[in-house]
């Protein structure tokens, strides 16, 4: 009996482990931008809508935790508690092998841990297996108890605190309907534009200047051959992104998606400050930074070593503007309005700077190959 006792209580301990670091690392770094971040690429891409996506998440995570804390307890363990922890796990499986087969599941973050440990949908397929056995194994040896004694108020009581306390740690914020006016150096742009764009002397045409003017003889050009124009540039194209810098669809552009405390993020930017003092024709840098640590940006800056003009954006737009299945530093080359280039991540697609010189320097024909 003791035997049983102790394997049973090694069980309950680890699987209410288990479930308290999910919950935990789901609010990694912060609580609202692990959440948020989670929301955008674990239950957009399931069909959840903006609206329902944030109490799903919260109430989500909030039962993960009380789950840990109620294996740890005797009321109601057999009848609801460990039914009721198998049954979210065989969800979660269900979801994860059905991704499996249709992504890929040898690749990518499930989400189980949040950006704390990343898990494959593999890893997290067979970790959930393995718990699933260890509970069923804990339901057979567990001794029947009479129900009538137990209080479903701790159940109650635990599981709405667990959910509050997620609630108050990331409170839902409404979601963005304007562009917010946080914008820093906005002014840097328009120098940059006014020098780009010299103007010209007009010169008033009078009678006079018409009279000394040499005759003007009109040649018949419709028996030659027209060559086909070569363009030097794209044609004007809406990149998205002219509701944060009004000038970004004019000209060679480098736009990058940054978070203030990604230190993959400062590195890129200190390669484009190098390059910058390289060579001339660097196109022109805008930042949009994410509204995670806002206050580490002038540190960013002087990491940088060199200031750029930006915007900040909340967690969810940053995300979408990063765009799907995209993570940071995320670096786009434009030319009027159009992406010819868009690095992104720490992996196979990260930020490559001798790559970059080299495109950015090639005519327009070169890139259209």
């Amino acid at each position: 009996m003791t035997s049983k006792n102790n394997i049973a209580w090694g069980i309950r301990i680890v699987i209410s482990f288990l479930f308290l670091l999910s919950a935990v690392a789901k609010l990694y770094p912060s609580p609202y931008f692990a959440i948020s971040t989670f929301e955008v690429k674990q239950l957009y891409p399931m069909g959840f809508s903006e609206g329902f996506a944030p109490y799903f998440s919260r109430i989500l995570i909030g039962i993960e935790l009380a789950l840990g804390v109620l294996l740890l307890q005797k009321n109601f363990l057999r009848s609801i508690v460990i039914p009721g922890t198998i049954l979210l796990l065989a969800v979660f499986t269900t979801h994860l092998t059905i991704d499996s087969f249709m992504n890929g599941g040898n690749s990518g973050n499930c989400g189980c841990f949040g950006s704390l440990l990343p898990m494959t949908p593999i890893e997290a397929i067979i970790k959930n297996v393995v718990a699933m056995i260890l509970l069923v194994w804990l339901f057979i040896i567990l001794p029947k108890t009479n129900e009538k004694k137990n209080n479903f108020w701790v159940l109650s009581t635990v599981t709405f605190a667990a959910i509050l306390a997620l609630f108050m740690l990331a409170p839902i914020q409404p979601i963005a309907t304007e562009i917010p006016e946080m914008t820093v150096n906005e002014n840097l742009i328009e120098i940059i534009d006014s020098i780009s764009k010299p103007e010209i002397e007009k010169v008033p045409i009078t009678i006079d200047t018409v009279r000394k003017t040499e005759k003007i003889v009109i040649k018949d050009t419709s028996k030659q051959e027209t060559k086909p124009e070569i363009k030097s540039e794209p044609e004007m194209h809406k990149s998205g992104f002219a509701q944060y810098f009004p000038t970004i669809d004019k000209g060679r552009k480098t736009l990058c998606l940054f978070v203030p405390g990604c230190d993959h993020c400062r590195e890129a930017a200190k390669e484009l400050t190098d390059l910058r003092k390289k060579i001339k024709n660097l196109p022109e840098i805008s930042i949009i930074f994410m509204n995670e640590e806002a206050d580490l940006i002038p540190d960013f800056f002087k990491f940088a070593g060199a200031e750029y003009p930006y915007k900040i954006i909340e967690v969810i737009p940053f995300w979408k503007a990063l765009g799907k299945g995209r993570d940071t530093p995320g670096i786009k080359y434009l030319w009027n309005g159009n992406e010819y280039k868009y690095y992104d991540g720490i992996n196979e697609n990260k930020f490559d700077i001798i790559e970059y010189q080299k495109i950015i320097q090639k005519p327009f024909e070169q890139l259209m190959k």
